[in-house]
């Protein structure tokens, strides 16, 4: 049953209904996203849980498991009995929220989130392959090379060799033996999915040169530590440079377009 009706300043302005599916989810994605946005800023309120459930259209359970997902995630504090405040994500959320940076609430994009990603790649990338080759992995290497040989038979295929060279660095993580950066890998890499879409023909440079894996993989396999770090460089920083460029010309599109 819907929580009875009860006002409240603002409460309600930057609310919507959900649809009646994944109550909690909704409630949670729409709360995160107006904190994000902006909309519910850094040290406000947050509006009581019956105004929430009358401006959404949902029940208590589904309010109260949203806002213990919102505590989770450390984007506010709930004070039972007390009023509930929004915190500073950018100070106190983890990395579990990077996904939900990478594309703004009204569609598109968030230039600086997908700048982000990629600068942490370009910046972890040649130390975990360092790792790999440290560790000189047999199995591992035996891994980067059949990877490879996917890659180059699927010449041409854009979104094959996209996949492929996301199963390669998995693998590269695997073989650092770092579970920090298996932890942080699982994070990028879920980060990383959510712009295949939009980013495989940009990294298509990046992606469709097998035989730059196939030189990480082999320095990987002989323990060439330098060697290595060199190759996931020189990979890692095509990609980022490509995304960047891409980024640019949309901006520069969107400043040409009449308003």
């Amino acid at each position: 049953r819907a929580c009875e009706t009860e006002s409240g300043p603002r409460a309600g302005s930057q609310l919507r209904p959900i649809p009646r599916r994944s109550l909690s989810d909704a409630v949670f994605e729409q709360l995160r996203d107006a904190i994000v946005g902006g909309s519910l800023p850094a040290g406000a309120p947050l509006p009581a849980e019956r105004v929430l459930c009358e401006s959404l259209g949902v029940n208590r359970g589904a309010v109260r498991a949203a806002l213990r997902k919102l505590e989770q995630a450390r984007l506010v504090t709930v004070r039972h009995g007390g009023t509930s405040q929004v915190l500073d994500y950018r100070r106190s959320a983890g990395l579990d929220l990077l996904a939900a940076l990478l594309v703004r609430p009204e569609g598109g994009l968030d230039a600086a989130a997908v700048r982000g990603v990629m600068e942490v790649r370009t910046t972890l990338a040649p130390e975990i392959a360092r790792l790999a080759a440290l560790r000189r992995s047999g199995p591992t290497a035996d891994a980067l090379d059949e990877t490879v040989a996917a890659m180059r038979a699927a010449r041409g295929d854009a979104e094959a060799l996209q996949r492929l060279g996301i199963a390669f660095w998995g693998l590269v993580v695997e073989g650092s033996g770092n579970l920090a950066y298996r932890l942080l890998w699982n994070t990028l890499r879920d980060t990383y999915e959510r712009m295949l879409p939009l980013l495989t023909r940009v990294l298509a440079e990046e992606n469709g040169d097998p035989e730059a894996f196939a030189a990480l993989a082999a320095a990987v396999r002989r323990g060439d530590c330098d060697d290595a770090r060199a190759w996931a460089h020189t990979l890692v920083l095509r990609g980022e440079e490509a995304v960047s460029r891409a980024l640019d010309a949309r901006a520069a599109a969107g400043e040409r377009r009449p308003s």
